[in-house]
């Protein structure tokens, strides 16, 4: 690595309770964190391109801020290398600075929020790194957002986590200090939901194929479809008390679907936008594919 910082702690405390990370106090506490999918996935590539003799990956985490939540929109990946005997860590402090002023170019309206890693466990290392990004955000919080691979960890489900620092004595010794969690959500449209939900529960793994994934889809609609058939009939049978908030959502949602078509008319609309969603999946394997085959004659020349 080109230009690098490299931060050393040979008497780091090792903190494995939940919540937090190194930094400097502040007097307004941020109250959530809000991530959109794309970050996830941007996360999941550099996790899955990375060398194998890494145990996790990091990065650096881009968005807005508000006064009590923060909202991370895009990542990218910033270069490293650790070891914990002794506990130390190397930045890639050149690279973080170029993709930074790049990514600014196109976002300007987004700013440094803190950092990921691609692994639940909280170190020494970690507060480190934790010190370096609440630098880059003073005088706000730094976020540290963990992603957990542990493809073998049950019950897992997507694994998203948030912390911010918080020093644990007046020394202001950075890797002495405690990482408190956040409550964390994610930001996502419908499309993106289904998505995720795959992710999070996957039917099948990588052997299910494309009917498949639609016929478990069709098969979750189907339930959520009796669960609110079922809350409708306890209301009108007076079983149960009816929720007004609940009632006005049900008829926003009812009120999307298009009324006063018959079966016909229903199924050709549906099959056309079958269509198109298999050209639009056709295209994107066509353009993977060709360039793919143009990296690969370029090693060759």
């Amino acid at each position: 690595m080109a230009d690098q910082n490299t931060f050393a702690a040979p008497s780091a405390l090792h903190l494995d309770f939940p919540p937090a990370a190194s930094g400097v106090f502040h007097s307004r506490s941020i109250s959530g964190v809000k991530v959109h999918p794309v970050a996830l996935f941007s996360i999941l590539d550099h996790y899955l391109r990375r060398d194998a003799s890494q145990q996790r990956v990091i990065g650096t985490l881009l968005g807005t801020r508000s006064e009590s939540e923060v909202e991370v929109r895009n990542v990218f990946a910033v270069p490293h290398g650790e070891s914990e005997d002794p506990w130390q860590i190397h930045l890639d402090a050149e690279h973080h600075r170029r993709m930074l002023d790049l990514h600014l170019r196109v976002r300007p309206e987004e700013v440094v929020l803190g950092w990921y890693s691609t692994s639940p466990e909280l170190n020494a290392n970690s507060a480190l790194i934790q010190d370096h990004y609440s630098r880059e955000t003073a005088p706000h919080q730094a976020i540290h957002l963990t992603l957990n691979t542990n493809a073998a960890d049950e019950n897992n489900g997507l694994g998203v986590k948030a912390y911010v620092s918080s020093l644990l004595d007046a020394t202001a010794k950075p890797e002495r200090c405690t990482f408190l969690s956040l409550p964390t959500s994610l930001l996502s449209t419908g499309s993106e939901q289904t998505a995720l939900r795959h992710l999070a529960n996957p039917i099948g793994g990588q052997d299910q194929t494309d009917l498949q994934a639609l016929a478990s889809s069709l098969e979750h609609v189907n339930a959520m479809l009796e669960r609110v058939l079922n809350h409708v009939r306890k209301v009108l049978s007076g079983e149960i008390e009816g929720d007004k908030a609940v009632g006005r959502f049900l008829s926003d949602t009812i009120g999307l679907v298009p009324s006063g078509l018959d079966g016909p008319t229903l199924e050709s609309l549906f099959n056309s936008h079958l269509q198109d969603v298999l050209m639009v999946s056709y295209l994107s394997k066509l353009v993977g594919a060709q360039a793919e085959m143009s990296t690969r004659l370029a090693l060759l020349t």
